[in-house]
């Protein structure tokens, strides 16, 4: 793995959770996309190396929408960076790890991505990912 890419986090609202994000970081979103395949929006946020994904529900039916119901607003994934996204997929399954994804899917920010099931990774959602070249 290269590096941690993003911090995702669940928000109700992105409209009330953009100026509370962009205060805290000192920076403002550069760029919001639907994933409509997700029924998500996102928006992102960077300073520096690090970025924050903030996830809003656009349907009741989304994982995003679910999490919120269940868990509420707040951390939802932790994602990282991989060279070879594929190479990755048959490494973190000859090693028992289970993904949610076993082929990878297009996300957000220009990015493939998988996710690992979060009962194999002490209860944390792990998103791994690489640009689309």
């Amino acid at each position: 793995m290269k590096k941690l890419d993003h911090v995702g986090i669940a928000v109700k609202s992105l409209k009330d959770a953009i100026p509370v994000f962009e205060a805290i970081m000192n920076t403002k979103v550069y760029k919001e996309e639907d994933v409509v395949e997700q029924q998500v929006k996102t928006v992102f946020l960077q300073a520096g190396e690090s970025k924050v994904e903030l996830l809003a529900a656009l349907s009741d039916e989304s994982a995003i929408a679910k999490f919120l119901n269940k868990r509420g607003e707040g951390v939802h994934h932790l994602a990282f960076e991989v060279d070879d996204i594929f190479e990755e997929i048959k490494r973190l399954q000859a090693l028992g790890y289970e993904l949610i994804n076993p082929e990878p899917r297009k996300g957000a920010d220009d990015k493939w991505i998988a996710f690992l099931h979060p009962k194999n990774t002490n209860g944390v959602l792990i998103e791994i990912c690489q640009e689309i070249r």
